[in-house]
């Protein structure tokens, strides 16, 4: 949704989104018909924020003792085992 303000001037650079500084930019004076630019009001809702598309939010799980901790709050939390998390722990 958001990409860098004349994208092929800089071709060697990918195309993603940054910040247009200096006071001459159309962007950044935010004039009319230019490319968005992110701020606060795209930010999502707090109570929805990192969650999964299933409504639960994930809870990394690195030993057996993590993982009674979720066992309070299994309604709201699914449990991820983390890269570390062995099958001794």
């Amino acid at each position: 949704k958001f990409i860098q303000h004349q994208p092929n001037q800089y071709v060697k650079i990918k195309c993603s989104w940054w910040k247009s500084r200096g006071i001459d930019k159309r962007v950044h004076r935010k004039f009319k018909d230019q490319i968005l630019r992110p701020s606060t009001g795209y930010g999502s809702n707090k109570k929805a924020k990192y969650m999964v598309p299933s409504g639960f939010r994930k809870f990394l799980v690195h030993n057996v003792k993590k993982l009674e901790v979720l066992l309070i709050r299994n309604e709201s939390y699914y449990a991820e085992i983390a890269h570390n998390g062995s099958s001794n722990n």
